[in-house]
């Protein structure tokens, strides 16, 4: 077992020494730091302007990136949404984290995260943060035992369920255990735009929290499909830009009497209507970081920017047109780069130096050992390695590799080791099967499979494979886990 002790906790344990010894310590601790971490929902690594994006701008991202550093070798914990997140929150990649895959329950809600498992809320709230949570949660339905009000948020609002969360102007949204009905809204009407209501809520929190540090955990669900945004000023200005063809849903994915709630609604701009929505989640990030400055918190807040795994291609969207995945290979539902290198974004100004790019190979798990080394709460067991160092230009230990498992879609497994990426598909019929191996030093788009030329690293990879998977009595390959996350 791993323990971590932070700087801060370190500089708080020379300050007591002091006073116990009867001399006046020199030494003040500094406030442990507040926390935002944004999370897209389905953006994929291509879709900023600092990531190479053409087709239209993130000014509030790409400043925050001016501001940080921005990783280019940063994966998701998962191809899917609530994988991705169980694996966020736990520090333990998806051989070994609870959740792995999109289970549903009825009547709202996804399988929960147990009692028993300690995540990354609980241990900032017992280091003493004040913690929220706005957005999609997806990781346990209402009043169960992964409901996050029961996984150490102080504050929930958003979208409890992640097929719920497929529609941008929902009847109701969830504070904590309680409907939040929103005004103008029934599934039928299209009133009140349930992102820009939770961004709110966001703000309010930090508003409300300026004097404490707080954690603020923000999954956004834009760009999720359905795609649709208010015809405002925003839409207008995409309105015309790009060829078009509309997408037509199928029955009960219109808003209306007959209203499917897990659909996608028809769209008849989906390019500018996928536009318009990641200008408006760059607004809100802009809003964010303008009101730390007006708290005057800018240099106590650590801010960091990621997406839950690669682009989608569902209700009209068209990752292809806009480059989504930046070039590389696959997108959602694949563990391919595309499926799973996503953008990194961390800005700390005063800590860390504006400007930075890192080549660090970075993981979702590894976010946990990382917020513990700053915070000062001790990692039971995690998969993950602290990037702290990296954020502050220090000596950063290594992955000696990333795994991941997905069961979907026959099951696949992915091993990443340096510059080798070994991928086995149809799993659920052939946990022996070949494996894929690709160089991605020079082949980062994954065109050349060398399998037949390293026989070594293939049983080596294979090996790891086996080696890295405990078994779950939930979720196995090949199983149908889709509930439209």
């Amino acid at each position: 077992m791993r323990k971590i002790v932070s700087l801060p906790a370190i500089v708080f344990m020379l300050g007591i020494s002091g006073c116990q010894s009867g001399k006046t310590p020199e030494i003040q601790a500094p406030p442990p730091p507040n926390i935002i971490y944004i999370l897209a929902d389905d953006l994929g690594y291509g879709d900023l302007g600092c990531y190479g994006q053409q087709k239209f701008t993130t000014p509030h991202l790409d400043q925050l990136a001016r501001d940080g550093v921005r990783f280019t070798r940063h994966y998701s914990g998962s191809t899917v949404c609530a994988p991705s997140r169980s694996v966020l929150m736990t520090g333990l990649h998806t051989g070994h984290t609870p959740i792995r895959g999109n289970q549903s329950v009825k009547p709202e809600g996804q399988w929960p995260l147990a009692d028993s498992v300690v995540i990354l809320a609980e241990l900032l709230k017992e280091a003493g943060y004040v913690t929220g949570a706005f957005g999609k949660w997806g990781l346990g339905f209402p009043d169960s035992e992964g409901d996050p009000v029961n996984q150490g948020f102080d504050l929930f609002f958003g979208y409890n369920c992640q097929g719920y969360a497929h529609r941008y102007y929902p009847e109701y949204l969830w504070k904590n255990q309680e409907k939040v009905f929103l005004p103008g809204n029934d599934w039928s009407t299209t009133e009140t735009y349930a992102p820009d209501v939770i961004q709110q809520k966001t703000i309010d929190f930090i508003k409300q929290n300026r004097d404490t540090s707080f954690f603020a955990y923000v999954p956004i669900v834009i760009p999720h499909a359905e795609l649709i945004v208010p015809d405002d000023e925003i839409y207008q200005e995409y309105l015309g830009r790009y060829p078009e063809e509309p997408y037509t849903g199928r029955p009960g994915a219109d808003y209306g009497p007959e209203m499917v709630i897990g659909m996608y609604c028809s769209q008849e701009h989906p390019h500018a209507t996928f536009a318009a929505m990641v200008h408006r989640f760059d607004n809100y990030v802009g809003e964010i970081v303008q009101i730390l400055e007006e708290l005057g918190i800018t240099e106590n807040t650590l801010i960091m920017f990621t997406s839950d795994n690669g682009p989608h291609n569902e209700g009209g969207a068209d990752p292809e047109f806009f480059n989504s995945s930046g070039g590389l290979r696959g997108m959602k539902r694949d563990l391919y780069e595309g499926g799973v290198r996503v953008p990194f974004i961390a800005s700390w100004p005063g800590t860390i130096e504006k400007g930075g790019i890192s080549d660090h190979i970075s993981a979702f798990w590894d976010v946990l050992p990382t917020l513990s080394e700053l915070a000062g709460f001790e990692v039971q067991k995690t998969d993950g390695i602290s990037f702290l160092p990296e954020l502050l230009g220090k000596e950063q230990p290594t992955h000696e590799f990333l795994y991941w498992e997905f069961h979907e879609r026959g099951g696949k497994q992915a091993i990443l080791s340096d510059h080798w990426k070994a991928i086995r598909l149809g799993v659920g019929q052939d946990p022996g099967g070949p494996l894929e191996l690709y160089n991605l030093e020079n082949d980062p788009f994954e065109e050349n499979n060398v399998a037949d030329a390293h026989p070594d690293l293939v049983e080596k990879f294979a090996r790891m494979m086996k080696e890295e998977r405990i078994p779950s009595g939930k979720f196995n390959f090949g199983m149908k886990t889709y509930s439209g996350e």
